[in-house]
C-alpha cells in the first residue's frame, strides 16, 4: 500500500509538543500513514483552518465556530482549564470591573481567550500582539493590560506584573465547567474510516506521553520558551489532564455552552452545533 501523507498542524508549545511527541517521533505504528508536522502559532492556525489547509489541526474552540462546515471536532487532544485559564495582567493592580474602557493586548480575535474576555467584559478596546510579546507590551505601557496564554501565565510575576483576573476561575464560578481553550479538528472530507484511524492515533500519542512522561517532557522542554523544567512540567500538567485523552460529556457541554454564550452576546454571528468524533 502506498504511503499517504497526513498534515498535522499545532502550536510550537510545550503542551502540544508533549501530546504529539509519539506521533512526531515514530513511537506509534501508523501503517501507511505518514504524519507531517507543521508548527505555527495558534492565531495563524485559526486563520489557516478557515481555508481548510491542514488535514488535522489544533485550533481555538472559538475558531471552531467558523470552520465547523469543513472540520469535525475530535474528543482527544483538547486543552481545558480546570478552574484556571487565560489571565489578564497589568503593571498595577486594579479591580476586574475597571477593565471596561481599557486597551488590552490580545493574541488574536479567534482565540478562546479573547472570547472568554469578551464574555466577561465586552467594553474594552484591543490591540492584537503576538502572544509571546504581550508581556513586553504591558511592561512598556503600549497597552494598559494584557491577555496571557501559554507560558506567560506562569512567568508574569517575575516581571512585576499583577493578575487582574483568571478567566478560567471566573468561568468555573459562572458555569461549574472547565473552560474550553483549544482542541483538535480534522477535515470532514477525509471520510469516516480515515478520521477514525487518525483519531485513534492521536489518542495513542497522548496516552504514550502520559505513560512515558519523563521522555515526553524532555522533548516538550525544547518548546518551553525558557521555562525551567519544574515550570514546564507544571504547564504541561495544566493543559494535558484527564480531559485531554477524551473530554467526554462535560467537555462537550462546556464547548457548546461557550459557543452559545458567544452567539447570544453577539460575538459569534451564528449558532454552532458541536459535533464530536
Amino acid at each position: 500500500m502506498s504511503i499517504r501523507e497526513i498534515t498535522i498542524a499545532h502550536s510550537p508549545d510545550s503542551d502540544d509538543a508533549f501530546m504529539f511527541y509519539a506521533l512526531a517521533h515514530g513511537k506509534i505504528d501508523t501503517g501507511h500513514l505518514h504524519f507531517k508536522h507543521i508548527l505555527q502559532d495558534i492565531e495563524t492556525l485559526n486563520q489557516k483552518a478557515t481555508q481548510g489547509v491542514y488535514d488535522l489541526t489544533a485550533v481555538s474552540f472559538h475558531a471552531y465556530a467558523y470552520i465547523a462546515d469543513k472540520y469535525a471536532l475530535l474528543s482527544s487532544g483538547a486543552s481545558m482549564g480546570l478552574r484556571y485559564g487565560p489571565l489578564v495582567v497589568a503593571s498595577k493592580p486594579f479591580p476586574p470591573s475597571e477593565l471596561a474602557g481599557k486597551t488590552i493586548a490580545i493574541p488574536g480575535i479567534k482565540t478562546s481567550a479573547y472570547l472568554a474576555l469578551k464574555l466577561f467584559q465586552p467594553g474594552f478596546t484591543y490591540q492584537i500582539i503576538p502572544f509571546d510579546k504581550i508581556l513586553e507590551a504591558v511592561q512598556e505601557g503600549i497597552c494598559e493590560a494584557g491577555l496571557l496564554i501559554h507560558e506567560g501565565q506562569l512567568t508574569y510575576k517575575d516581571l512585576g506584573l499583577h493578575k487582574i483576573i483568571d478567566l478560567g476561575e471566573w468561568w468555573y464560578e459562572e458555569t461549574g465547567l472547565p473552560l474550553p481553550l483549544g482542541g483538535n479538528v480534522i477535515r470532514r472530507d477525509l471520510g469516516w474510516d480515515l478520521i477514525t484511524r487518525i483519531s485513534a492515533y492521536l489518542k495513542q500519542s497522548i496516552h504514550y506521553a502520559l505513560t512515558y512522561r519523563e521522555e515526553a517532557l524532555a522533548y516538550a522542554a525544547n518548546f518551553a520558551r525558557g521555562l525551567k523544567p519544574k515550570l514546564t512540567d507544571k504547564f504541561v500538567s495544566m493543559y494535558v489532564n484527564e480531559l485531554t485523552l477524551d473530554f467526554g460529556e462535560s467537555g462537550r457541554k462546556a464547548i457548546q455552552l461557550f459557543l452559545e454564550k458567544g452567539y447570544r452576546k453577539g460575538i459569534i454571528p451564528h449558532p454552532v452545533e458541536v459535533t464530536v468524533f
